[in-house]
């Protein structure tokens, strides 16, 4: 049985190369296996010079839910030296930071995980940069 095929997703222009650089330092490391699923993400992925509003990027703020669990989470999307659980911060080399980059709001996709599970994302909202780090203007 075949592997279903994914549609194009869109990635900044600006990212490709240095995601591409990044999965290339990376596929020697403990974090081969992250590498291979993000450069697999990064070959069907379309190069814009803006992103859409709704989709996820580098830095953006989204809020999606694992539909096999009804789990809902919101984080931001970073490279691998920002990454902080804690604080809701994602590496893109991270399972599921590498099944949301480029997706849109409404897009799901089946992610295996690391413990054999398979979660299904689906994108509820997503935040770039400057709208996520926009703070409310004080009367």
């Amino acid at each position: 049985m075949s592997a279903p095929v994914r549609k194009p997703i869109h990635v900044l222009r600006a990212d490709l190369d240095r995601l591409r650089a990044l999965v290339d330092q990376h596929l020697a490391s403990r974090d081969a296996a992250a590498a291979e699923q993000l450069d697999a993400e990064l070959d069907r992925a379309i190069p814009v010079e803006v992103a859409p509003p709704d989709v996820v990027t580098l830095d953006a703020r989204v809020a999606f839910v694992d539909e096999a669990t009804g789990v809902r989470r919101e984080v931001v999307l970073v490279y691998p030296r920002d990454a902080d659980a804690s604080s809701g911060r994602i590496s893109v080399l991270a399972p599921i930071g590498a099944a949301l980059l480029g997706l849109a709001v409404g897009d799901d996709i089946d992610w295996p995980l690391p413990d054999g599970r398979v979660a299904r994302l689906r994108i509820l909202s997503v935040a770039q940069p400057a709208q996520a780090s926009a703070a409310p203007a004080s009367a």
